[in-house]
């Protein structure tokens, strides 16, 4: 008897590559992007996508794990987009063929961006000396608790336009064609639903349930795989490891009204 197809859907939930357990990370995610592309013979993959972003590389490595896999088994892979996929949340929708949100999800921001802090100041006003030794001259790059140096900062834009040349190309290989020439396609502009559809960022509008039954009919299955919780985390003793995390996610999506 020919069995009902199945659908395997991978959640991606959370800040990525930002530290801590509960970050998504190729180390984390490997294992459970393996057995949805091997365990069952399903028709498709699915992402579930809700990310605000973070590191660049565990972006990449992630979503060159899911094209690899996609290719070998000759899989199709959809994403959908719940509140937001932007920057590496971007990054990692940009692996499947097809790309789906809401209505009022938000997409885009494909920028780099560098975030810290400068407490110089406050370590003088409290007579604190701080004293630094190094071998080498960039060895003390950006240093918060120096002054910031114009020859760092122009190193630090040269690092962020190269990563971000890198993620322009990704966009441009994975989207191809279906992008429109607008002129802050590139500039860390976020979309909102239909709009991200406007320039190309999405195909359309559309949930997980409807769409894989608009594709694979009304009898198909879906098999979920997501990290699942640590022992400490399932009875609520998260380390301050993790709390931290929690905090820097947070800020994350917080950029998004979030």
């Amino acid at each position: 008897m020919k069995a009902d197809p199945m659908v395997a859907v991978i959640r991606l939930q959370g800040a990525i590559g930002m530290g801590g357990r509960g970050a998504l990370s190729d180390q984390t995610l490997a294992p459970i992007i393996e057995k949805a592309f091997r365990r069952g013979k399903p028709v498709a993959v699915a992402l579930e996508i809700n990310s605000p972003g973070g590191s660049p590389v565990q972006s990449a490595l992630i979503g060159a794990r899911i094209r690899r896999l996609a290719e070998e088994k000759g899989i199709p892979v959809y994403a959908f987009v719940e509140d937001v996929a932007a920057s590496g949340g971007y990054w990692l929708a940009c692996a499947a063929d097809e790309v789906y949100a809401d209505h009022s999800s938000i997409v885009g921001s494909i920028g780099v961006i560098s975030a810290g802090f400068g407490a110089n100041v406050f370590l003088a006003r409290q007579g604190v000396e701080r004293r630094v030794h190094t071998a080498g001259k960039s060895k003390s790059f950006m240093d918060p608790f120096q002054p910031e140096k114009e020859e760092d900062v122009a190193r630090l834009k040269r690092m962020l336009d190269q990563i971000h040349v890198n993620f322009i190309s990704h966009v441009k290989e994975r989207r191809g064609e279906k992008l429109a020439d607008h002129p802050d396609l590139f500039a860390g502009e976020i979309w909102v639903g239909e709009g991200a559809k406007d320039v190309g960022l999405i195909d359309g509008i559309g949930h997980i349930v409807p769409m894989m039954k608009e594709k694979f009919g009304d009898k198909v299955k879906f098999r979920r795989y997501e990290k699942g919780r640590g022992l400490l985390q399932r009875f609520g003793m998260s380390m301050a490891q993790d709390a931290l995390s929690a905090v820097e996610e947070r800020a994350e999506f917080a950029r998004f009204g979030l």
